[in-house]
């Protein structure tokens, strides 16, 4: 399965277990973006676990308190933050304190996709003991 929406802040490319959201530059990502993310799990990820991958090709703003909604998504089983730049890795470790669930940070989009597969198997371990 692959999708592709493209929203007026963010592109996002829909794979079988997990997506990629890459934000526009200058973008400030609010709790309101979680009402477009949930529309779009609800669609592609109904009744299975899903990983959400963040590309931080550019830069943008994310308010920290966005996360405690994101924790709140059930689906929603960890969080991988692209990021290229130290500032950008600094700011997602900050970020990362107001996400309940898992949440890490690479340098690229296929170390992200690597960690997904792993965080998928390992969740279904923790669901069958």
């Amino acid at each position: 399965m692959f999708h592709y929406y493209k929203f007026p802040e963010s592109e996002v490319f829909i794979f079988d277990n997990f997506l990629v959201n890459q934000f526009e530059e200058g973008v400030t990502v609010t709790p309101a973006h979680n009402d477009e993310l949930r529309k779009v799990l609800d669609e592609h990820f109904a009744n299975k676990k899903v990983v959400y991958i963040s590309n931080r090709y550019f830069n943008y703003a994310v308010d920290p308190l966005t996360y405690l909604e994101t924790s709140k998504i059930h689906k929603l089983i960890a969080i991988a933050i692209v990021a290229k730049t130290e500032l950008a890795k600094s700011n997602a470790r900050l970020e990362s304190m107001f996400y309940k669930k898992k949440f890490e940070v690479f340098d690229t989009l296929s170390e992200a996709m690597a960690w997904v597969q792993k965080e998928l198997v390992n969740s279904e371990i923790e669901k069958e003991n």
